[in-house]
């Protein structure tokens, strides 16, 4: 470039006047008025400012024009050579920022995919999705829809919009991102903690309006589908191929349409748009977002199945403790009957000597005389045959009560009947018994039969520890979704111990006082009431509280 420089001096020196520059030997500060500023290192390298400067500079053009004068082929020459350079650098800018804009989009790509593929949590990705669709350092839409598929219903309905509402707050929007210097993903994470449910209620009126059936072949959104590639809509509202209600939904006439597929499953779908911008969709951009489409696709559809597997975890987790439960009721129900068994085997065995001694030790006392020395023997022997008679019947009784049958029945009308048949034996030995019945109780599901044997268990218990009298309160109450039946005596004996003691039935007492009762009433409630506690009661004595549930137990 100096050797031309230098020919053109000396070829056209003394009758050409050059305007350009590019023939001094050196270039002063401010001397060019094509070379800004901030360029003054053009100054110190000539080929540098010629590359970038001179071809492009009027004077340099005029100086070239008065050339042809002079030396057509020399000119003619230059010109062809300046103009297929700058064709060429125009070119290679082009590829330049057509590489450079390419390796923005993959490195966006890359950092949209590692989240897609890290996170499992729904929101989170629509979040990364939705924030790369909308935001300018993604793919600069200005607003943008997720409809998901129902599958029960074979419906697509709004799930999420995402952008302003206004022109006020679409501006507001973008002079805070100017503002702030978030990377995509940070946007993506503020997004998520800060809008994501406040998005979800702005565009709710919207959301509710976009519903597309799948079964409707016709719709352009299901044709998207069959195409599954993204679909530019245009001039939607005079579009008779465009569903005029979803249009009016939107209030867009140019939008895309971009589906959600994974292995030809209807995942959703998501509209986008330039409502505010009006700038237009270009190819580019619709090639740019179908490669978001498929990670998007299957990272809703891994997010959605790992939700699915959860809630199944949670209730093979509740099956299995359930099951566990069962099993253990079950030990304890084949317990039971084995007891059951073997103390109606014994009670059999034992009934039938036992009323052949009670019934020849009645017919020798009735055959006494009441001076008789042997009548107080007899006596003795017709007491215990009694009080062992009451013992098996109790035995054979808790045999019985093994399978409840359920029924509706009225909780009162059965404590009616059940103290009816202790009262003159709880006047006699001064014990007093107040009903506290609330009226109108809805009728409850239990088995008479059994719920009467342990109310009579219970009393029966409680008249043996009252031996001087007192009270024995009874009452039901309507309490939430269940009726309760409590039974409080002012007994100072200590009938149970704690709730532990009736976990099996034993032999045993406390305070002389029998608990076999009071522990087969345990084990035949908890079959079908909600709970039966025994406790001291903080006036005295004990209070026993049932609860029986309003509906049917399966």
């Amino acid at each position: 470039m100096d050797w031309n420089r230098g020919v053109l001096q000396k070829g056209m020196e003394g009758y050409l006047d050059w305007e350009c520059c590019l023939t001094k030997e050196e270039f002063k500060p401010n001397e060019c008025p094509f070379i800004a500023q901030d360029e003054n290192e053009l100054y110190a390298t000539h080929k540098r400012s010629i590359i970038e400067k001179c071809l492009e500079c009027p004077g340099f053009r005029n100086d070239l024009n008065r050339l042809k004068a002079a030396d057509p082929l020399a000119a003619t020459l230059i010109q062809h050579l300046s103009d297929e350079f700058l064709h060429l650098r125009e070119q290679l800018q082009s590829v330049s920022g057509f590489l450079n804009s390419r390796n923005r989009e993959i490195q966006f790509l890359n950092e949209i995919g590692n989240v897609l593929q890290t996170s499992l949590e729904l929101d989170e990705i629509l979040s990364v999705a939705m924030t790369a669709i909308t935001a300018g350092k993604g793919f600069g839409m200005n607003r943008a829809f997720l409809l998901l598929t129902d599958k029960e219903r074979n419906i697509l309905k709004g799930y999420i919009g995402v952008g302003p509402r206004s022109y006020q707050e679409a501006w507001q929007i973008w002079d805070d991102i100017c503002r702030s210097d978030f990377s995509l993903k940070d946007m993506a994470k503020d997004f998520y903690d800060t809008k994501l449910s406040s998005e979800k209620v702005k565009f709710r009126d919207i959301l509710e309006q976009l519903i597309v059936p799948l079964n409707d072949q016709e719709h352009f959104i299901n044709r998207a589908f069959v195409q599954g590639r993204p679909t530019l809509v245009e001039d939607a509202f005079n579009n008779k191929n465009v569903d005029p209600a979803f249009t009016c939904a939107i209030g867009a006439d140019n939008f895309l349409v971009l589906p959600l597929v994974s292995k030809n499953r209807r995942i959703g779908v998501i509209i986008a748009d330039n409502f505010f911008t009006h700038k237009p969709i270009t190819t580019q951009d619709m090639e740019s977002m179908e490669t978001l489409a498929f990670p998007v696709a299957y990272a809703i559809e891994r997010a959605a199945l790992h939700e699915r597997l959860q809630e199944e975890l949670v209730k093979l987790t509740e099956a299995n403790n359930k099951l566990q439960e069962q099993q253990r009721l079950i030990l304890k129900m084949e317990k039971m009957a084995l007891v059951g068994k073997i103390t109606s085997s014994i009670a059999h065995s034992i009934r039938n000597p036992l009323m052949i001694i009670g019934g020849f030790a009645r017919s020798l006392q009735k055959s006494l005389a009441e001076e008789d020395p042997k009548r107080g023997h007899i006596e003795s022997i017709v007491r215990e045959t009694k009080q062992l008679e009451e013992v098996l019947s109790e035995v054979l009784g808790y045999a019985d009560a093994l399978h409840p049958t359920i029924d509706l029945w009225d909780i009162n009308q059965l404590i009616i009947n059940v103290s009816r048949e202790y009262q003159n034996k709880l006047e006699k030995i001064g014990i007093t018994c107040p009903l506290e019945l609330q009226p109108d109780l809805p009728m409850v599901f239990i088995d008479y039969k059994q719920l009467a044997y342990c109310i009579r268990k219970i009393i029966g218990t409680t008249i043996e520890a009252m031996t001087e009298g007192g009270e024995l309160r009874i009452r039901t109450f309507l309490d939430a979704d269940c009726i309760a039946l409590e039974l409080r005596d002012t007994s100072n004996k200590v009938t149970l111990a704690t709730d532990d003691f009736m976990a099996t039935p034993e032999f045993t007492t406390q305070g002389q006082i029998s608990t076999l009762g009071i522990s087969l009433c345990k084990m035949i409630l908890e079959k079908y009431s909600q709970s039966f506690q025994a406790e001291k009661s903080p006036e005295g004595g004990m209070k026993y509280t049932i609860r029986l549930s309003l509906h049917k137990e399966e």
